[in-house]
């Protein structure tokens, strides 16, 4: 019973969180009721009790009337000022806090989730699932010939074609550097690759503005197709082993991790020109 009692007076006191200030007072008015009633109840079963024992110094007619006047105005507006400024403060720190959940999941310069977030993001997902990981061609060029503003920018134009072009489930995130990351759940790998490949051309064909005008900017892609349940690390390794060789065979093209010969293993142009041979193949 006791338990049961003080289960209820902690739910009862408890403001818990609050979507908006409007909703803060409308709690607040009503906690201010439930304790202005339990005050008046409370006032009056006093004033009952001292007249059993005959410790009631005044008539009681009187002091019911006193009670009635003072003591429900009185508590309730003392207690939806007290709830009023506790849970405004409670909304405000919650707002603080989604803000601060909100800049450690996003990555400032692009706008995008970084690699935290796409990472939480991956583990929700299961079943088939493909991985498209860009990498901006010459992005050191970029930002040596053209100053680090301008690098800055390519980033942030790169990440808003790559958003605008995803399908709505995709999930974009720049895990680094100049280096994003799409994933594609439910995508196979051949549908991931048209759809990288369509995000390449969009951000070949974008208009890219520098201090002396106007360039290109080109990004080579990796993907890979494989079981969520598997795991980031085994899909990103995939992946990333398909980007470089999208690199090592010219840039500006995409690589299907999953379509690549077992022995596609070498190192800088011998890989190269293996990869060279094997596009070739594929498209005869």
């Amino acid at each position: 019973m006791l338990e049961s009692a003080h289960a209820w007076m902690i739910r009862q006191l408890t403001l818990g969180e609050f979507s908006s200030r409007r909703a803060v007072v409308r709690k607040a008015v009503l906690m201010a009721l439930k304790i202005a009633v339990f005050a008046y109840a409370l006032n009056i079963l006093s004033h009952l009790a001292l007249v059993a024992c005959d410790l009631l110094p005044y008539d009681l007619l009187p002091a019911l009337v006193i009670a009635t006047v003072l003591t429900p105005p009185v508590s309730f507006v003392v207690a939806l000022t007290a709830y009023s400024v506790v849970g405004l403060a409670i909304y405000d720190l919650g707002l603080s806090r989604q803000r601060f959940e909100m800049l450690s999941r996003t990555d400032m310069l692009s706008g995008l989730m970084n690699r935290r977030a796409f990472l939480e993001e991956f583990e929700r997902v299961r079943g088939a699932t493909s991985l498209v990981l860009f990498d901006i061609d010459r992005f050191k060029t970029i930002n040596d010939g053209l100053g680090h503003k301008a690098g800055d920018d390519v980033i942030a134009q790169v990440a808003q074609v790559l958003t605008g072009i995803a399908p709505p489930d995709a999930k974009v995130s720049r895990i680094g550097g100049e280096e994003f990351a799409v994933l594609l759940p439910g995508f196979s790998g051949e549908d991931a690759v048209l759809t990288a490949d369509r995000m390449r051309q969009a951000v070949g064909s974008a208009e890219f503005c520098g201090p002396a005008g106007a360039f290109v900017v080109t990004v080579s892609a990796g993907v890979a197709e494989g079981v969520a349940e598997l795991g980031f690390s085994e899909i990103f390794s995939h992946a990333d082993r398909a980007l470089y060789l999208a690199k090592a065979a010219g840039r500006n093209r995409i690589v299907y991790a999953n379509a690549l010969p077992d022995g596609l293993v070498g190192e800088g142009a011998a890989k190269a020109q293996a990869l060279a041979t094997f596009d070739t193949r594929r498209s005869a």
